[in-house]
């Protein structure tokens, strides 16, 4: 009763975060700037809250702020609100954290110094990339930044059931006890088959060129899951969160983003736009 409690609980809250994630993307480029903005913030209070529960201290508020600001101006950038010279911004208040660090009596500064670098570069920075997919072709796209999260979606649901149905042979055992080689294959069985929609119903891509994100997302989203796997192994926690019923927290959800982001965007940039 339980396992069917907490299985209802995760489609009503799955299908309730989807349809405010797709409504964000689709209805126009500020919402989707918003939505990923608040995304942005509440994986890096999530991450730091982590840290800090574990009694790895940092200046939260600074790095929460400088991280939001990263992918709020990449994004007025990306759109040409912006001139790209405001990158300059960020590198600058990035480093005002050494003369904060210099003027607090804090053991272990550089310690401090490179978790919150660490928070920046894991959650704020890929998630600043994968705004950049929405402005391959020069203006908001929003197929394609839609086709990406349902590629990532369609890995995870067929990742977890092919575990469910089949998984026998265990895929990082060290890191992810549950996962299984046949839910990394229900992942790319299901994700393939998305490619293939995406191309009849999102034409700004070529067939091969969904393929291509799919198996990037089948490889590196994967590999995104494990690496916040091994993340919260290392900090003895189960869940990143709780505001997700039935799915933990925000790094539990875009675990698989935060590492596909970079290699998305690099095939983008690469060989389409």
């Amino acid at each position: 009763m339980n396992k069917l409690s907490n299985l209802t609980l995760r489609i009503i809250f799955g299908l309730i975060g989807a349809a405010l994630v797709v409504a964000g993307v689709l209805y126009n480029e500020w919402t989707f700037l918003l939505l990923f903005g608040l995304i942005c913030g509440i994986s890096l209070t999530e991450f730091f809250h982590l840290l800090h529960q574990s009694k790895i201290h940092l200046n939260r508020l600074f790095a929460v702020v400088t991280g939001v600001l990263l992918f709020v101006l990449n994004y007025l950038i990306q759109n040409n609100s912006l001139s790209s010279k405001y990158y300059y911004v960020v590198i600058a208040f990035v480093f005002l954290l050494f003369l904060i660090e210099l003027f607090q009596l804090n053991q272990n500064p550089f310690y401090r110094i490179a978790n919150t670098f660490l928070g920046i570069l894991y959650i704020a920075l890929p998630l600043s990339l994968f705004s950049s997919t929405a402005f391959i072709t020069g203006s908001y796209n929003q197929d394609i930044v839609m086709g990406i999260l349902l590629l990532l979606w369609a890995n995870d649901i067929g990742g977890y059931i092919g575990g469910v149905s089949f998984g026998k042979h265990k895929l990082f055992e060290r890191v992810s006890p549950k996962k299984t080689w046949e839910g990394s294959i229900g992942g790319a069985f299901f994700s393939l088959g998305i490619a293939w929609f995406c191309a009849h119903f999102f034409p700004v891509l070529m067939l091969k060129d969904w393929i291509v994100l799919s198996l990037i997302i089948v490889v590196f989203g994967s590999i995104g899951d494990l690496v916040e796997s091994l993340f919260k192994r290392s900090l003895s926690v189960k869940d990143s969160g709780n505001l997700i019923p039935g799915h933990g927290g925000f790094l539990d959800r875009f675990d698989g983003l935060f590492i596909a982001s970079p290699f998305l965007i690099l095939y983008l940039k690469l060989f389409v736009g």
